[in-house]
């Protein structure tokens, strides 16, 4: 009863006597408003975070774009010196130059922005590693790409590349413990985060190749079977192991963040095939020595089972066709279509090498060599990047973005279809092409002009709105953000 009593007088202070009506609703709209106020002010305050961590990502991904543009240079000037040889200029060390800024100036750093951007840094003492491991990055990278050049494999050279190697050890470990705390993108993103997991541990391992070197340098090996092992081990567990689950992580973390429902059975199978396979096709990298019969059978075996799980990945991709091709814009379609393909004939064409007349065949050639490198890490894992990038907003491609992307594939596929031309007819023992070097040189030249403008076009719309993907990512982080500090 008492109760009662005072709940009804409550109701009347507030609500029922005439004079005291006025109070009792300011009351009730001053708390509404100043919690909406508060709301407000978080949700803008978190808006702001989520869009200067986009502001990062594209700066970031600018750098590594910057850093492809110079090495389609680099392989013009390697073109040339082919052609027309330069007193002072060394190719071997042009070219070291040209593949370590490839591989840890453009592909590393274009990772490292795009997975930081899917998993951004909830912490500023995260925030804080990330962008001085992305400062000290770039002092490697500048470091290898103006002393391969001058003196190849010295001491400068190798002290910038093993800077490198340790900052990735770094990145590893600090980039997969904060992916990890986050425990709403961790239940949401499980799959993606197990590619991308496989995808460090693979980085990791890649970097015993590079270790080895030095011992065997030291040993007097420089140039024989051990050698080029290591080199090629290195090679395989980058674009096999970090490239490849790297870019199928981001391509889960697409289907996952668009809640597209695709068969967990499948991708799980997939993740295990690739990962199990991943190490014993280290194998088909080293048949170019002719070694005993059973590392044929090894290597045989691990490209069917890569060739089993790119069966489950096409299967499962197949599926969700539909929902996929609705979200991605026009361009990003062509790129991402041209990479799966060049991610199936890359593994077609693992598969086949272990057969001994063809991995014979592949070593003596060395056009099949070089085009089988630029068809994985341009036309997969390359055109990958730039179309995820360009979904995601981080690049823009506008007029001239447009033109660049066009001679980019122009020179590419021009390039490509010549080498395996050429490798073809010296395999059939049948008349070269005539001016080949000429006309590789003259192919060439549309990439390095592509690339730059392609980079032009992202500093002249550096000013404008995220793209139509950024946006709504930058505002279901915020929201998201806003609903945990509640």
């Amino acid at each position: 009863m008492i109760i009662i009593i005072l709940c009804g007088r409550a109701f009347a202070y507030f609500c029922v006597v005439p004079g005291n009506v006025q109070p009792g609703i300011e009351w009730l709209l001053e708390a509404t408003e100043g919690t909406a106020k508060k709301e407000t002010m978080l949700l803008q305050e978190e808006e702001t975070k989520v869009s200067r961590h986009f502001t990062v990502a594209k700066i970031r991904a600018n750098v590594a774009l910057g850093y492809f543009a110079l090495v389609a240079a680099m392989g013009l000037l390697l073109r040339w010196l082919i052609v027309n040889p330069i007193v002072g200029v060394n190719y071997k060390y042009v070219l070291h130059g040209h593949s370590h800024v490839a591989l840890l100036g453009w592909l590393y750093c274009a990772f490292f922005a795009v997975l930081l951007y899917m998993f951004p840094p909830q912490t500023d003492k995260d925030r804080k590693s990330f962008k001085r491991q992305f400062f000290l990055t770039q002092v490697s990278v500048v470091g290898m790409m103006l002393s391969f050049p001058v003196q190849g494999y010295a001491l400068l050279s190798i002290v910038f590349s093993t800077t490198h190697i340790l900052l990735s050890y770094w990145f590893a470990y600090t980039f997969w413990k904060q992916a990890n705390q986050q425990k709403a993108l961790q239940q949401k993103h499980r799959t993606a985060l197990q590619y991308l997991g496989a995808s460090l541990l693979f980085l990791v391992l890649s970097s015993i190749g590079p270790w080895a070197i030095g011992p065997i340098m030291a040993a007097g090996n420089s140039g024989g079977v051990a050698y080029y092992s290591a080199i090629y081990f290195y090679l395989h567990f980058q674009y096999n192991g970090w490239f490849t689950f790297a870019v199928l992580g981001m391509l889960f973390w697409f289907l996952e963040h668009h809640h597209i429902a695709y068969s967990k059975k499948l991708a799980i199978n997939a993740f295990w095939l690739l990962a199990v396979a991943c190490v014993p096709a280290v194998a088909l990298s080293v048949l170019w020595a002719k070694p005993a019969t059973v590392v044929y059978w090894i290597g045989g075996a691990a490209g069917l089972m890569q060739l089993m799980a790119l069966y489950l990945l096409l299967k499962l991709l197949w599926q969700v066709r539909q929902q996929v091709m609705a979200l991605l814009k026009p361009w990003v379609q062509l790129l991402v279509g041209l990479a799966m393909f060049f991610f199936v004939v890359k593994l077609a064409l693992q598969a086949v090498s272990a057969l001994p007349a063809l991995a014979d065949l592949a070593y003596r050639v060395r056009y099949f060599i070089i085009g089988y490198l630029h068809l994985s890490l341009i036309g997969f894992v390359s055109l990958f990047l730039l179309g995820t990038m360009l979904q995601l907003g981080i690049y823009r491609l506008g007029k001239y973005g447009k033109f660049g992307l066009v001679l980019l594939l122009l020179g590419f596929f021009s390039t490509e279809l010549l080498m395996f031309l050429q490798g073809t007819l010296l395999w059939l023992r049948l008349p070269f092409i005539p001016s080949f070097n000429l006309l590789m040189l003259l192919f060439s030249i549309p990439m390095p002009i592509g690339l730059g403008l392609l980079f032009m076009s992202q500093l002249k719309s550096g000013k404008e709105p995220a793209a139509e993907e950024g946006k709504p990512l930058i505002k279901q982080q915020a929201i998201h953000l806003v609903s945990a500090a509640k």
